[in-house]
């Protein structure tokens, strides 16, 4: 199948670049280069320098490389700085996914996966997370998210349109060959920023919290790896050949780590201690956020390769210690 990658040479969009490669399909890459490095994208794959929301030359890409299907993956996704600069957030990932959408439905192209995240869920109440949970978010980061998931449903209704939108929960590692990883900047994730502790390129790490309800004190959170990701957006290919498929699930391993967790693991894999401080809660942490991915597991045959911390954190040292 040819399907644009909005966002393709970002940290999830260039893994599932590979993936859909490896999988037989044709890729065609948008990036605007804003946090993509285009270093990551296969150099034999067309490439476009665009923003999503330029409705003309998303236009003219999807008619000119006829174009079957769109991923979406090129949102701006720093919880914090969506607080601070709501703006940002709202012209990029609620305004710019509009404009994509309409050039889309213009060029008749009605196949969309879109990139969600557990954000839409603000601080549910019951653990683990499922589809059903009730949907609030405490930040405009999750709220331009679950504002796009409510479009989507509206335009299938209207349109025709066929979707899936995927809740992630912690992205995480790297690709099994070491070929590309995640390179943030800024960096906020936990495991690259361990890294940089116990490596010596940052000071010691910072973890907000070791006074919640939980086995040690600190966050639980659900890690899945970026390639498990992938593989789950190519899996729901088949299902978005019946117009209007309105289609949510969420992914993640089911299994929560803890921070500290997190931190015996890289240690474990590095071979290097990782200095870290405690500090006092950050504002709307939740004690813990884990999927029920069950839905994911049955409609679409996926099982998570890396169900546990550690070989996940594996492949992310690998790519990273070769930087």
């Amino acid at each position: 199948m040819k399907v644009l990658v909005i966002g393709g040479a970002g940290y999830i969009g260039s893994h599932c670049v590979r993936q859909l490669v490896a999988a037989g399909h044709s890729p065609v890459v948008l990036d605007n280069l804003v946090y993509g490095h285009r270093e990551d994208v296969p150099p034999t794959l067309p490439f476009y320098t665009a923003d999503l929301g330029d409705e003309a030359t998303v236009g003219r890409i999807l008619r000119e490389e006829k174009i079957e299907l769109v991923m979406h993956f090129a949102a701006y996704a720093y919880v914090g700085e969506s607080v601070t600069d709501p703006l940002k957030y709202y012209f990029n990932n609620v305004v710019g996914t509009l404009h994509l959408l309409r050039a889309m439905l213009d060029a008749g192209v009605k196949k969309f996966v879109f990139s969600s995240t557990c954000a839409t869920y603000g601080i549910p109440e019951k653990m683990p997370i499922t589809e059903d949970t009730p949907q609030a978010p405490i930040n405009p980061y999750g709220q331009s998210k679950l504002d796009i998931e409510n479009a989507l449903k509206a335009l299938a209704h209207a349109h025709g349109l066929s979707f899936a939108a995927f809740r992630y929960f912690n992205a995480a590692g790297a690709a099994e060959d070491g070929s590309i990883g995640e390179k943030h900047e800024p960096e906020t994730h936990l495991i690259p920023l361990a890294f940089d502790a116990a490596t010596g390129r940052r000071p010691a790490l910072q973890v907000f919290g070791n006074d919640y309800p939980t086995p040690d004190g600190t966050c639980l959170r659900d890690y899945v790896h970026v390639d498990d990701l992938s593989r789950a957006h190519i899996a729901v290919f088949p299902k978005l050949d019946a117009p209007g498929a309105a289609l949510f699930y969420n992914l993640g391993t089911g299994t929560p780590s803890s921070v500290l967790e997190v931190l015996r693991a890289i240690e474990k894999v590095s071979g290097r201690p990782v200095p870290h401080n405690f500090a006092p809660r950050r504002a709307g942490d939740p004690p813990a956020l884990y999927a029920d991915s069950s839905k994911a597991k049955s409609e679409l045959n996926w099982t998570p390769k890396f169900s546990t911390i550690e070989p996940i954190v594996e492949t992310a040292w690998r790519w990273y210690s070769a930087q």
